[in-house]
């Protein structure tokens, strides 16, 4: 015997246990419950708001864009885990899914998850934004040619940075790095 009952769609997104909003042009036009929760803010406080409130920083949310672009149009969907700002300014790791609704406008109409992996994946250094960039890039297993190329920088540059990364966390080796960026004790 099956339940039989209507599927209210916006109940649904509302209660979802993940963050969940839709977006235009990277501004939030709805978001549910626990999208606002996990940022600090109240129910509907993001509504209207540029996904800027969310990121460390202006120039953090302005390079996450550019590189959003190319991955959605040769993919149509994006991921990535990268540090995120709550309402009160503190930083946390969070891993963010999208979709554009219309393949050929990457940053117009979509949809996108958010989930807080703070948890597992503490923020435990204080990091510049460019730092937090080469961080979250290295942790998707990229190389430092591949991050140079996707940030404009040289690979010079990025091998600096990576180093200064090592000092603050006390790794020997970049796989030692790697790992307690996602915050696993070796």
């Amino acid at each position: 015997m099956t339940a039989s009952y209507a599927i209210d769609y916006e109940t649904i997104f509302r209660h979802a246990p993940v963050g969940m909003c839709i977006s235009v042009d990277r501004v939030i036009q709805a978001c549910n419950d626990a999208l606002s929760s996990m940022f600090g803010y109240g129910h509907g406080e993001l509504d209207g708001k540029s996904f800027q409130v969310l990121y460390p920083t202006m120039d953090e949310f302005l390079r996450t864009g550019d590189r959003i672009i190319p991955v959605m149009n040769a993919r149509g969907v994006y991921s990535d885990e990268r540090i995120m700002r709550r309402a009160g300014g503190e930083l946390f790791w969070c891993h963010v899914s999208g979709r554009a609704l219309d393949a050929r406008e990457p940053l117009g109409a979509g949809v996108w998850t958010f989930e807080d992996v703070s948890e597992k994946r503490p923020v435990t250094a204080e990091l510049t934004p460019r730092e937090r960039e080469i961080a979250a890039l290295l942790v998707e297993g990229k190389t430092s040619k591949v991050i140079a190329r996707e940030t404009d920088l040289s690979p010079r540059t990025v091998e600096m940075h990576r180093a200064k990364l090592m000092r603050k966390f006390s790794a020997s080796t970049s796989s030692e790095l790697v790992h307690k960026l996602v915050g696993v004790s070796r």
